[in-house]
């Protein structure tokens, strides 16, 4: 008999105790919320007592601004609104900050690692905040699961997290020398600088970037609403077989 996801996510909170275990329905997503001190421990369980040998992945996210609209999506006779106020995540230019401060979270940087169980045929996604923002550490796991090293690498070169005890965490997407980390929501989608070789001075020289600072892909949140439909039309089914 195949365990349901709930009951599989009462054993994850009977086993590790002051952790967060969330189900997604209707998809069934597992997501278990540790502390920092827990992080490693609590993978280490997950391979051993859990059976969850392979981790596909490890990731940074941050959560500044996270909930946050940047297009009115009211419809109305003039359609969908299409104005961006302000200086949201990513939309200024180097040297400024992002308004909107109320939107910063009261944590911000989280590291979620995405766990496979081949013998059990299920997933679970663990994840944990650092505690502090200004220089986020999380353990690294690559003690539990070796293949991690590079996932690590790419999570502190593009969002700033250390993996303490990972035997090479250096940078491995960016340039050398590159300052800041690029996926993080208070670095400008233009960039601090740009390249270019300068055939006067015959080598690569760094400037400010000449472009102003532009919205690409809006941010707009939507509820998806085709479970909800699903459902209501299945209740007026069998409204009529009545």
């Amino acid at each position: 008999m195949v365990e349901s996801a709930q009951a599989f996510a009462d054993r994850l909170t009977a086993r590790f105790e002051g952790a967060m275990v969330v189900v997604a329905q209707p998809r069934g997503e597992v997501t278990i919320d540790v502390a920092p001190d827990q992080w490693l421990s609590t993978a280490l369980a997950l391979r051993d007592e859990f059976g969850f040998e392979q981790c596909v992945d490890v990731s940074g996210v941050d959560y500044l601004s996270y909930g946050s609209d940047e297009w009115d999506t009211d419809v109305s006779s003039e359609g969908f609104s299409r104005g961006v106020e302000g200086k949201g995540a990513g939309r200024f230019a180097w040297g400024e900050q992002p308004n909107g401060a109320a939107a910063v979270p009261e944590r911000r940087f989280a590291a979620v690692a995405h766990l496979l169980s081949v013998q059990h045929n299920r997933r679970v996604r663990l994840r944990t905040f650092a505690d502090n923002d200004d220089l986020p550490v999380v353990a690294s796991l690559t003690s539990v699961h070796p293949g991690v090293n590079w996932f690590e690498r790419e999570a502190f070169d593009l969002y700033g997290i250390v993996f303490e005890g990972h035997p090479d965490l250096r940078r491995i997407l960016t340039d050398y020398g590159f300052v800041g980390h690029p996926f993080r929501k208070d670095f400008p989608l233009i960039g601090n600088v740009e390249v270019r070789y300068d055939a006067d001075k015959k080598r690569v020289v760094y400037e400010p970037v000449s472009i102003e600072p532009r919205v690409l892909v809006p941010r707009v949140i939507r509820d998806d609403a085709r479970y909800q439909t699903a459902e209501g039309e299945a209740a007026q089914r069998a409204e009529v077989k009545k």
